[in-house]
């Protein structure tokens, strides 16, 4: 993991342990465009790696499919979560 992976990853590290330092139950919401090539509508993948490029060229970030965040989710620590798709918000 190298740049904003490792940003990524240190950010949802630090949610899991906020999230589990008390007795309380927590969440991490997440609203990100998920890169779904088998799923989406070609159309609906072409405007998504559009916008990859548009944050890659401006921000230093990436989309990132749904392999991607499950390996994130479970290296930070997360063995419950959901990926929901939901395109258009």
């Amino acid at each position: 993991m190298i740049g904003t992976m490792m940003n990524v990853f240190n950010i949802l590290k630090r949610c899991k342990e906020a999230i589990t330092s008390t007795s309380k139950k927590g969440k991490v919401i997440i609203i990100d465009a998920v890169i779904n090539e088998e799923e989406d509508e070609h159309d609906s993948t072409t405007a998504k790696l559009l916008f990859d490029i548009l944050i890659m060229a401006h921000a230093n970030g990436k989309e990132r499919n749904k392999k991607e965040w499950e390996n994130l989710f479970f290296e930070a620590g997360f063995s419950h979560y959901k990926i929901s798709s939901s395109f258009g918000i």
